[in-house]
C-alpha cells in the first residue's frame, strides 16, 4: 500500500510539473510572446536602430511601417517592411541581427502582402487550435 500511494505521489507530481497551460495568464497576456522577443533581443549584437538605418539606406525616402527581430532559417535576423515613396509595394530589407549585414531585399505587392498576411493568420489559428488541445 505503501508503494502504491508514493507511485501515485510522483505520478501526479510528474504531471503537475510536465503541464504546459493552454490558455494561461501569462499566455492570454502576450508574456510569453514578450519572453521569447526578450531572448531573441539578448542575442543580437546589431541594435533595432542601428539595422534600421541599414534597411533604410537600401530604400531611399522609404519610411520603416513594420519592424521585427525573428529567427528565420536559423539566422537571426531584423526584418524591417519599408513603404517606398509613391508605391503602394513594400521592400521586406533583412538585416543580420549579429553581423547588420543587409541580407535580402524584397519587393512586396499589395497582393503578396494580403497572401503572407492571411499566411500569418493562419499559422496563429493552427498554433491556437493545437494549444486547445494541449
Amino acid at each position: 500500500m505503501n508503494i502504491k500511494m508514493i507511485l501515485s505521489v510522483a505520478l501526479a507530481a510528474g504531471l503537475l510539473t510536465g503541464c504546459e497551460c493552454t490558455k494561461c495568464e501569462k499566455c492570454e497576456k502576450g508574456e510569453a510572446k514578450e519572453a521569447s522577443q526578450a531572448e531573441l533581443l539578448s542575442q543580437a549584437k546589431i541594435s533595432k536602430e542601428t539595422a534600421q538605418a541599414s534597411a533604410l539606406a537600401k530604400v531611399p525616402g522609404g519610411t520603416v511601417k513594420d519592424a521585427e527581430l525573428e529567427k528565420e532559417k536559423g539566422k537571426l535576423i531584423w526584418s524591417f517592411d519599408v513603404a517606398i515613396p509613391d508605391s503602394k509595394d513594400i521592400k521586406e530589407v533583412a538585416v543580420d541581427a549579429t553581423t547588420g549585414d543587409v541580407i535580402a531585399v524584397d519587393t512586396e505587392s499589395p497582393e503578396d502582402q494580403a497572401k503572407e498576411a492571411a499566411e500569418d493568420a493562419a499559422k496563429a489559428k493552427k498554433k491556437g487550435e493545437k494549444e486547445d488541445k494541449d
